[in-house]
């Protein structure tokens, strides 16, 4: 978990994708209704985020996130800066 957070503070999302981040849901970013989330539907929520950093989340190794990893994810992300 925290090679996890060190690599998604690395890749320096920006400031609108963690504005973004309260308001995204599994069920939002899972947009095939699979159960799981792929790099690409990730991709959508979060522009920059990197192969390495979604492989970071990827706990289980099968190329998707499932309900929990995707939380333990978004769990690491900061908070939205106040406007």
């Amino acid at each position: 978990m925290k090679k996890l957070l060190i690599t998604i503070a690395a890749i320096g999302l920006s400031s609108a994708a963690f504005a973004q981040a309260a308001a995204v849901t599994f069920t939002s970013v899972d947009a095939d209704t699979s159960g799981g989330v792929s790099l690409a539907e990730a991709q959508v929520a979060w522009p920059d985020l990197t192969q390495e950093a979604f492989d970071g989340a990827d706990a289980n190794k099968d190329g998707s996130l499932d309900q929990a990893e995707f939380d333990a994810f978004v769990a690491t992300l900061p908070a939205p800066a106040a406007q």
